[in-house]
């Protein structure tokens, strides 16, 4: 943490050199790492206390993304401030929570550990393949942020249609397309930061957290309608 607090004024600023955008990534690197911890634990709340077992339907969506705009609002206005980590763990500790009924669900198969460690490993690689690809790819990917934008609202707009139909088919093709944008998603926002075009590591971790999130959950929701074992 303290070495976050060591960069606060050097990378609001513009992070015109290869030293400055080192340090934004290493900073943004350490914040991630970070975020996952209130994550889990959200997790591990929801799981073991069934809080999140009543958020169906409309109440749940409400629930969740009146929570996470609020949240994303709030780091946005904190990002410059000490308060900026702190509102982002709380949001990270949010999402978490959030993610504890579907891995609930799948904690109810009998291969449910499994899954959930292979959709870990699974995020895991699709990081660490466009980690690479973003310090090689000489390339500016800058316009690819708009048809991303366009995709992830219409993965939106389909999850929500999806949820009132509750169809499993449009589960998994609603899943697998967000495992496609959002990977290259985290493509586009981890060369934002490799070119300096993102100076904030507050705002870069949101990003890339939020490009996890939705790998990680689409993944365990693919793997657990195709690969689900019942008792």
């Amino acid at each position: 943490m303290s070495d976050f607090q060591t960069l606060d004024t050097s990378t609001w600023g513009s992070a015109s050199t290869p030293a400055e955008r080192n340090r934004v990534m290493r900073n943004t690197y350490w914040l991630l790492a970070l975020s996952l911890l209130p994550t889990v634990l959200g997790a591990w709340l929801g799981v073991t206390t069934g809080i999140t077992q009543s958020l169906t339907g409309g109440l749940g969506l409400v629930v969740f993304l009146g929570g996470a705009f609020g949240f994303m609002y709030a780091i946005e206005k904190t990002k410059n401030s000490a308060a900026g980590v702190p509102v982002l763990l709380g949001f990270t500790f949010f999402m978490g929570l959030m993610l504890s009924r579907m891995i609930a669900m799948v904690l109810g198969f009998k291969n449910g550990s499994e899954l959930i460690m292979t959709a870990f490993a699974g995020t895991a690689g699709v990081f660490f393949v466009m980690a690479s690809l973003a310090s090689t790819i000489k390339r500016d990917l800058s316009g690819m942020g708009k048809w991303l934008f366009v995709g992830a609202l219409v993965l939106l707009v389909g999850g929500i249609v999806n949820m009132f139909i509750g169809s499993t088919v449009g589960m998994m093709v609603l899943s697998t397309l967000a495992i496609g944008i959002f990977s290259a998603y985290l493509l586009y926002d981890l060369k934002q930061i490799v070119d300096g075009g993102e100076t904030n590591y507050i705002s870069a971790t949101l990003a890339l957290y939020l490009d996890l999130f939705n790998i990680f959950q689409s993944l365990l929701a693919l793997l657990g309608i195709m690969g689900g074992e019942r008792d």
